[in-house]
């Protein structure tokens, strides 16, 4: 790897700007891989998704595959999708309901926690000094959840996950606490590849409202959205610790159109028995919640709808990296278990319209990702001595904005979302962990 100024791209970031050849640099993609995502907390699934006794799904920590499966005392493991005998994937299914997993391959067996419970021809063909309580799958280092959130971690020595969340765990709380029974999932993650780099997608959510009105302007005419060019400023953008940040956005008179996010009065004494004030008074006046946890996990409470009714919904989604230049998306789509039902298949079908592969709003972004990519992998935008001026601007509200002491919520909150103050944050903590050298340990 050929020497990285470090230091000077700290002090570009401190003062608002981000060198170009970054985003999709090869050699920074691998430190990415190591020293990001082998060291943060990354969403695998929802308790939801699992729900009886050998339930299980697939999924992936960057290259990692994984399976999470809840065993027969309702407890959810997650291990490496990968036999211990030849390391072949030992499951191909996205999702469902197994005794045990046998491997295609040999024909090992593991149960529900995992252990090795079957080994085909046995002590005839290993004899007796085998011991299979040695070879079990692997488990992931670190698994924990927040409000039935599951995430895993692969650095055994990491922060807990609630330290990690910190502060957005009081936002989570308005999102995915509010109602009796919590959230679930419905349907399945939708999946896809786009040409993107997933600093940019984490980024778009978190902290970018700037885009919604030139980039979905295609909603604008079909007056889906209004036409205020300040339409997704109004409110707060609150930046948060370790990365994280969320644009409270409101309307232009700092209320909410529809109080509850539209959501039916028959919930309303819920919300209220399960929030406190503060809460109570920020989730009354919202129109959206966007934003994320870093590296790669965004989320997006909005309404949406194809008949004129709009009806609102949660959605997450997971930014896989597959390279420097793409990435999978994972989007899951939730929703209050106590609506009715016919509320909830309303709010579905509006989803789909609006959001996942062939949604109105989704084209519009993935456009853009993939001309991001197209500029970014040039002799000109990865010339690393700067002589071009090699930089993107992230100098909104740089020295010009101040926090709003009086927000009620946690974390710094800033009184417009069209402000880079997220964006620096999450440039500066990445900058933190792929400058993090490697502990070495030692093996007593």
């Amino acid at each position: 790897m050929r020497t990285i100024d470090w230091k000077e791209i700290e002090k570009n970031i401190e003062n608002g700007r981000f060198p170009q050849w970054l985003v999709t640099d090869p050699e920074i993609y691998e430190l990415e891989k190591e020293r990001i995502f082998g060291r943060t907390w990354q969403f695998l699934a929802h308790e939801s998704e699992l729900k009886e006794p050998g339930s299980f799904v697939t999924r992936m920590m960057v290259d990692d595959p994984i399976i999470l499966v809840k065993n027969k005392n309702g407890e959810i493991n997650a291990f490496l999708n990968s036999c211990s005998h030849r390391g072949v994937r030992l499951c191909t299914e996205d999702y469902g309901n197994k005794k045990a997993f046998s491997c295609p391959y040999h024909g090992w067996t593991y149960n529900l926690n995992g252990e090795l419970i079957g080994v085909v021809a046995g002590n005839k063909v290993f004899g007796e000094s085998m011991d299979k309580s040695e070879w079990g799958l692997r488990p992931v280092p670190r698994v924990e959840s927040y409000q039935g959130m599951i995430f895993g971690n692969l650095d055994p020595d990491a922060m807990s996950l609630e330290d990690y969340l910190g502060e957005m765990k009081w936002y989570f709380d308005i999102m995915l606490g509010r109602s009796d029974g919590g959230m679930e999932v419905r349907g399945v993650p939708q999946r896809w590849v786009a040409k993107a780099n997933w600093k940019m997608t984490s980024e778009n959510f978190a902290a970018d409202p700037y885009h919604v009105q030139t980039t979905h302007r295609s909603a604008v005419e079909l007056k889906l959205t209004p036409s205020d060019p300040l339409y997704a400023s109004y409110g707060h953008q609150v930046v948060l610790s370790n990365g994280h940040g969320i644009n409270v956005i409101t309307s232009a008179t700092g209320r909410s159109n529809n109080i509850y996010q539209g959501m039916p009065e028959s919930m309303w004494p819920m919300f209220e028995k399960n929030l406190n004030k503060e809460q109570l008074d920020i989730f009354s006046r919202v129109q959206n919640f966007v934003g994320g946890v870093f590296p790669n996990l965004s989320f997006l409470s909005s309404c949406s709808g194809t008949e004129g009714t709009k009806y609102n919904h949660l959605q997450f989604r997971v930014w896989r990296p597959l390279g420097p230049d793409q990435v999978e998306i994972w989007v899951w789509y939730m929703i209050d278990k106590a609506l009715p039902e016919d509320y909830k298949e309303k709010s579905y079908k509006g989803f789909i319209a609006t959001f996942g592969a062939a949604g109105t709003l989704e084209q519009d972004d993935t456009e853009n990702w993939a001309r991001i990519v197209e500029a970014s992998q040039g002799l000109m935008a990865r010339d690393r001595n700067l002589s071009y001026n090699n930089m993107l601007n992230y100098l909104m509200g740089l020295d010009n904005l101040d926090p709003d002491e009086n927000f009620p919520g946690p974390g710094k909150a800033y009184p417009t979302c069209y402000t880079d103050h997220i964006a620096r944050s999450m440039h500066k903590y990445w900058l933190e962990l792929i400058t993090k050298e490697p502990e070495v340990k030692s093996h007593e």
